[in-house]
């Protein structure tokens, strides 16, 4: 697999930060491969022989996941063992020479291994530390272990996720990480502001910051007015299914062909499109439905009626009718409908890479390419996720100025 850049990204707009990745699984995976999508150098630190375990989920074939080739995007694979001190002492040293340290062990494990606060403001005053963890690195429940799938529950969306006579269910992605993912780039981001505008104003001391993101906080940030809602009315929500029960008409809809398509009324004039759309003027010149409020009270009887026209159409044919309308509206795609969208492919949304699949295989495997979407500097895939180890050489080399003498001796040590 060709792990050099597609491009120079010479004018990527994170060039020149250099960002330490000591995290594995999903949540710090994340946050590095964004940053390194906007053109930071991510230096991901790994276990030597074994890597992140995320290189083995999901396997198919072969020996490395797609997962990993996708979270592992544009970073540099660097074995080092933290639980030697000699591999600490690297470690140190690429910090040193860094922007931003990303981290998502328990909270202690830092300390524990001699990386402390008090010791990276040492090493470098002006380093922003990513501590990315089930519960945060404070409070009553700080030393629990913490997944995201817990993060989801605690933090209230696996509550609603599921139909309200079955029991709370899974959203189908690893949620929790990567909420937790996009709120640590936000905290990095704007920390690296702060320090640009401090040093603008000429503050030249210090300037470095803990960014403390806890999975179920950062699932709790999307949860909208749930706990205003409980506060001011003690209402508490419920699971719904595919409904949006304050409004309507919104919900799923089967077609003639058995595919299923999102159909949002969620205004009043939208509303009325809709049923003259689908034939039903009467619906439509209903005084009791003109407002939200009464047709969230016969939602049952406005769903029947849209429900009894999708039935008689193809999922493509609901398609048309409704987009003419201009009526929100979108077919409920599989990854093997992704594809096929021209929409995906016009927006360059999927990227083909070349990647070994099987021991002396490659194959062209689609990609999801970058968001959010820049005019001037945009993000992009440089490489995708690299064989483990690929980079030691080159980063310690570059970085550290060490020699191949030292990195031999460190290599038969079995630290790198």
């Amino acid at each position: 697999m060709a792990e050099s850049a597609r491009d120079g990204g010479a004018d990527r707009p994170l060039n020149g930060i250099r960002v330490i990745e000591l995290g594995s699984f999903i949540a710090a995976p994340t946050a590095g491969r964004l940053l390194a999508d906007f053109g930071a150098e991510v230096i991901k630190v790994e276990k030597p022989a074994a890597g992140d375990q995320v290189r083995g989920w999901g396997l198919r074939r072969g020996s490395t996941s797609m997962l990993w080739r996708t979270l592992g995007r544009n970073k540099k694979s660097v074995t080092i063992d933290l639980y030697r001190p000699e591999g600490r002492s690297l470690v140190k040293e690429l910090i040193r020479h860094s922007h931003i340290l990303l981290e998502n062990f328990r909270p202690g494990k830092l300390e524990e291994w001699g990386l402390g606060a008090t010791v990276l403001a040492d090493i470098n005053p002006r380093l922003i530390t990513v501590r990315i963890s089930g519960y945060g690195q404070w409070g009553p429940y700080s030393d629990r272990a913490g997944f995201g799938a817990v993060a989801e529950a605690m933090g209230g969306i696996r509550y609603l996720t599921g139909h309200p006579d079955r029991p709370p269910t899974r959203v189908g992605v690893s949620l929790g990480d990567s909420l937790a993912g996009l709120h640590a780039v936000v905290g990095a981001l704007v920390a690296l502001v702060a320090q640009l505008r401090d040093s603008q104003a000429g503050f030249k001391q210090g300037g470095g910051e803990t960014v403390d993101v806890a999975l179920y906080e950062a699932v709790f940030s999307v949860m909208e007015s749930l706990v205003p809602d409980y506060s001011a009315y003690g209402f508490v929500r419920e699971r719904t299914g595919s409904i949006l029960d304050t409004v309507a008409p919104s919900n799923t809809y089967q077609c003639a062909d058995g595919k299923w398509i999102v159909i949002a009324g969620n205004s009043d004039s939208i509303y009325r499109r809709l049923m003259i759309a689908l034939g039903r003027n009467d619906l439509a010149d209903d005084p009791e439905l003109q407002g939200n409020a009464g047709r969230v009270r016969h939602r049952d009887k406005i769903d029947g009626a849209i429900r009894e026209q999708t039935q008689k159409r193809t999922l493509d044919a609901v398609m048309n009718i409704l987009v003419k309308a201009g009526i929100p509206a979108g077919p409920i795609y599989s990854s093997a409908d992704i594809v096929a969208d021209p929409h995906f492919r016009a927006r360059k949304m999927l990227e083909t890479h070349r990647v070994e699949i099987e021991a002396g295989r490659e194959e062209e495997v689609l990609f999801p390419s970058v968001v959010p979407k820049l005019s001037n500097r945009p993000g992009g895939i440089r490489w995708v996720g690299p064989s483990l180890g690929a980079h030691t050489d080159e980063v310690l080399t570059s970085v550290l100025g060490m020699r191949p003498t030292e990195l031999a001796h460190l290599r038969q040590l079995g630290v790198i």
